[in-house]
């Protein structure tokens, strides 16, 4: 994956914004994770300043990727669209600071830096994006899944023709 290395804190304080596409197979870590390299995730990144004056970028991700379904066990395409709101501290100290102070569950307090990739935050929160159990809404072919779920006969039923 090409780095994209900003200065956060810059970043934040000129309330710049990034946006843009890429592709599944050069995001490793997120590749990993579906059934295949293909699909595309688009992205952005705006930087500002919070109400209590700290720095903030918002991050948002979209796009299409295909998964691999936990019921079926066949690829699906899952379409994830998230956004979150990021606080930079200076520091871990800083940010505990910081994450205390705002009490905020939805607001995630991380340490910036002045060399920050910004890809490895865009691919973070594309992973953050995906299903714990990733499943399709109806499974198109349920054979396989109906051949586990045919009834076994209970082996107290063997014990209980024993007994007669």
């Amino acid at each position: 994956m090409n780095a994209f290395v900003i200065d956060a804190f810059e970043f934040c304080r000129t309330n710049s914004k990034r946006d843009g596409v890429t592709p599944v197979a050069e995001m490793e870590r997120l590749a990993k994770d579906c059934a295949d390299d293909g699909g595309d995730v688009r992205w952005t990144a705006e930087g500002g300043t919070s109400k209590q004056g700290y720095p903030q970028m918002r991050l948002g991700v979209a796009g299409t990727v295909h998964l691999n379904c936990q019921r079926c066990l066949t690829p699906f395409a899952y379409e994830m669209d998230s956004s979150t709101l990021l606080m930079l501290g200076e520091s871990d100290a800083e940010a505990d600071e910081i994450e205390e102070l705002i009490d905020d569950e939805s607001i995630d307090v991380i340490v910036g830096t002045r060399s920050m990739n910004l890809m490895d935050l865009i691919e973070d929160e594309a992973l953050l994006a995906l299903p714990q159990s990733p499943r399709h809404e109806v499974c198109p072919d349920t054979a396989l899944l109906d051949k586990l779920k045919t009834e076994k006969p209970s082996p107290f039923a063997a014990l209980k023709d024993l007994k007669k």
